[in-house]
Order: C-alpha cells, then structure tokens, then sequence
C-alpha cells in the first residue's frame, strides 16, 4: 500500500483513511483484516464486531 492511499485531502485539511494504533500514537496504522484491526509495530488488536 502507498502512502497516498492512506490519506485524503478534503479542502485545506489531511485527513487519515484508517484507524491509529492507540498504544503507538499518530502515524502508526492499523492494518485490517476480515475480523480484527491489527498493529504491524506493537501487535496490538481490536476485534471487529459481529453484524
């Protein structure tokens, strides 16, 4: 993934895509996979919740 995936520019502002790792801070994201919300540095997850 690039990192022009990642963000979005809506006006004058940056706006980030996905998820921050909430362990790690800004600029660190979260992959996503099917069920979970994964950090590649610290290993932290969120599951996602069933529908």
């Amino acid at each position: 993934m690039e990192k022009r995936e990642l963000y979005a520019v809506e006006g004058e502002k940056l706006v980030r895509k996905h998820r921050t790792c909430p362990r790690c801070g800004a600029g660190i994201f979260l992959a996503e996979h099917a069920d979970r919300y994964t950090c590649g540095k610290c290993g932290y997850t969120e599951f996602k919740k069933k529908k």
